[in-house]
């Protein structure tokens, strides 16, 4: 997953180095004032990339996901047992869920995985009936998270470097939502669809 992504990303900016190649190439006009730095062309250029992937932010990605989308709201307790827990992540087809503080329902606390699951419940043979979520979740203090105005290639770069699926979206020291790499990646290939169709408009005198 994490290499396809680092080559859909490289692929997108190969793809739109080659329209703005084939821009120069098919309308000679354009190029002078790129050789001269015409007004008019970077203003054009400036509202081109103002609408591009680059600037895509994440809370762009939960506005588009919508309050109840994907899970974002799903958490337990640290004193939920795993079972409840992981029957809950199979119940709503998610593999991740927010921990908070019993009766502190934005004070959070960690997050569980089915990755936790498996490692440190299958793997080692205990319960998940008898064992507290606070017992095998990463804690807060060693979570990975970004705010509504992180942008979403830093969010991709910190998941694909740090291995994680799921990050948590913190504002003002609260938990405001949780996205994952299928939304990260759904916005990214959205953006780079949408910037294509933006190029291709121009190329063919669409600005």
């Amino acid at each position: 997953m994490q290499a396809a992504i680092r080559s859909f990303v490289s692929g997108g900016n190969v793809v739109k180095a080659s329209l703005l190649q084939h821009l120069r190439v098919i309308n000679p006009a354009v190029q002078p004032c790129v050789v001269f730095g015409s007004r008019s062309e970077s203003t054009q250029s400036s509202r081109m990339e103002e609408h591009g992937f680059e600037s895509t932010t994440i809370s762009d990605v939960m506005n588009a996901k919508g309050k109840s989308a994907d899970g974002s709201w799903l958490w337990c307790t640290t004193d939920d047992s795993v079972y409840d827990a992981v029957k809950s992540m199979t119940q709503h087809n998610v593999g991740a869920l927010v921990v908070v503080k019993p009766g502190e329902q934005q004070s959070l606390a960690g997050i569980i995985t089915e990755r936790d699951y498996l490692r440190k419940i299958i793997v080692q043979g205990r319960s998940s009936k008898s064992t507290k979520v606070g017992d095998i979740m990463t804690e807060e203090n060693k979570l990975i998270t970004v705010t509504p105005e992180t942008k979403v290639l830093r969010a991709m770069q910190l998941m694909t470097d740090n291995r994680i699926r799921h990050i948590p979206v913190i504002k003002d020291k609260g938990m405001v939502g949780m996205v994952s790499i299928g939304d990260v990646v759904r916005a990214v290939v959205t953006e780079h669809r949408e910037e294509l169709n933006r190029l291709n408009a121009f190329i063919q005198g669409g600005y």
